[in-house]
């Protein structure tokens, strides 16, 4: 892969991991999860991608249509990790009885 091939997976993976944030919320320590999260479910779905041979949206070297859903499944589980039940409260929050 190319340096631009490289710049574009991890603005792309960036740009999944903020929106999610966004669309979640939390403070600034879920937003570092979620971008971590980010970019190695992109970079593990490009790389099952082309070790199972999907090559469907394809940019250059970079299987774009496997890393985004990768990208998407580390997302869901992170956050699924990170919540205790279905309000979507965190751990921390809860009150103590």
């Amino acid at each position: 892969m190319t340096l631009p091939t490289y710049l574009l997976a991890i603005g792309l993976a960036t740009l999944f991991g903020a929106a999610f944030h966004v669309w979640q919320g939390g403070d600034a320590r879920r937003l570092v999860f979620f971008l971590v999260a980010s970019w190695l479910g992109f970079t593990l779905g490009h790389l099952v991608g082309d070790l199972i041979g999907v090559h469907a949206l394809q940019v250059g070297a970079l299987n774009l249509l496997m890393a985004t859903l990768g990208s998407g499944l580390a997302l869901t589980l992170t956050r699924v990790l990170i919540h205790d039940d279905v309000r979507g409260e965190s751990r921390r929050a809860r009150p103590r009885e």
